[in-house]
């Protein structure tokens, strides 16, 4: 559950630090290196980070407000498991805004360049079998299509979405049955696009996270 441990009133330099640093561990969780329910060590993470522990701290509390930390009293620091009701939620705004984005998206606009990158080397990544990075670039591909909108609101958004929504597909054991079916069809999406289809892709990826949320709340219901 999200608490209001909001990060306190430090001075600029240390706040800058720690969101910096709270930035770094949203990419951890970004990229499956810190997973649901793993404990932070804080003197061997400062260490690792190259910051100190007081910063370290602060970024704690930045991460518990956004959702993606939780504190247990008595026993630390822990990256947080997402709730059905939280992924529910996630995917009901990454409709609006994905979907929209997509919609109204500019034809040849710069960010369909790493949209194409994403799917290309989420496609590397699957033939070698690394399925920890094709989740990698899901995200990539999503944050290209959240950039379509022309928004650093938005861009800045979704970076602390994705953190939450790699947490909730972390809790899927099996990387390759969650993955496997979305790199095809992160392709499709993208060669809509290249095509100047707009409409289309966006109704391919409604129906895209309408498959991806039914695989979600299917694995956790099986618990």
């Amino acid at each position: 559950m999200r608490t209001n441990d909001a990060p306190s009133r430090v001075p600029g330099a240390r706040l800058d630090l720690a969101e910096r640093t709270a930035a770094e561990l949203r990419s951890m969780i970004i990229d499956g290196a810190l997973a649901p329910g793993q404990q932070l060590h804080e003197a061997a993470l400062a260490q690792s980070l190259g910051v100190s522990r007081n910063s370290l701290r602060e970024a704690y509390r930045i991460g518990i407000h956004d959702g993606l930390l939780e504190r247990h009293n008595h026993r630390g620091v822990f990256v947080r498991v997402p709730s059905l009701a939280s992924l529910l939620d996630i995917y009901r705004v990454r409709r609006m805004i994905e979907e929209q984005a997509v919609r109204h998206a500019v034809p040849r606009h710069p960010a369909l360049g790493a949209v194409r990158e994403a799917v290309a080397a989420a496609q590397e990544h699957r033939r070698a079998g690394r399925w920890r990075q094709v989740g990698s670039m899901n995200m990539a591909f999503h944050a290209g299509l959240v950039a379509l909108a022309d928004s650093e609101r938005l861009d800045q958004w979704f970076a602390r979405l994705a953190a939450e929504l790699r947490l909730a597909f972390r809790t899927i054991a099996d990387a390759e049955y969650l993955h496997a079916p979305f790199v095809d069809a992160n392709a499709s999406i993208a060669a809509l696009l290249a095509e100047g289809r707009m409409a289309e892709a966006a109704d391919a990826l409604d129906a895209y996270f309408t498959r991806s949320e039914r695989t979600l709340v299917a694995a956790y219901a099986r618990g």
